[in-house]
């Protein structure tokens, strides 16, 4: 049984930092692209970035690019998302999501993961 388990979200004023940690069960992340996403209240789950678990090339959103951070610990199983210089629009629920690697292509769409975590809430203030 998979399953996707986030930490690490909190409140944070603008221009702060925070770490999320996904930890993974179930799987063998050698075989798996491992997302971040993100939902605010009354919009779509957007795509933040990815990491190939094999390779750990990344790829993120043009909203996040140079702020964030996607890494991975393949020993435990665990994938992280730093977040520095956070905005007032970072504000969400982020999740964890998994979908079965393909090569150096990147997944951006939430409906073709898989497995998903229960979410984790940010909070910035201005």
């Amino acid at each position: 049984q998979v399953q996707l388990v986030e930490s690490g979200g909190g409140w944070v004023q603008a221009g702060g930092s925070l770490r999320l940690s996904c930890a993974a069960s179930g799987l063998s992340l050698n075989w798996y692209s491992l997302a971040w996403f993100r939902q605010a209240p009354g919009r779509e789950r957007d795509f933040v970035a990815a990491i190939n678990c094999a390779t750990g090339a990344a790829y993120y959103a043009d909203s996040v690019k140079g702020r964030f951070t996607i890494s991975r610990d393949n020993a435990k199983k665990t994938v992280y998302l730093e977040m520095n210089s956070l905005k007032p629009d970072d504000t969400a629920v982020y999740y964890c999501a998994a979908v079965r690697a393909s090569g150096s292509t990147f997944v951006t769409t939430a409906s073709r993961y898989r497995f998903w975590g229960q979410g984790t809430q940010v909070t910035v203030s201005s």
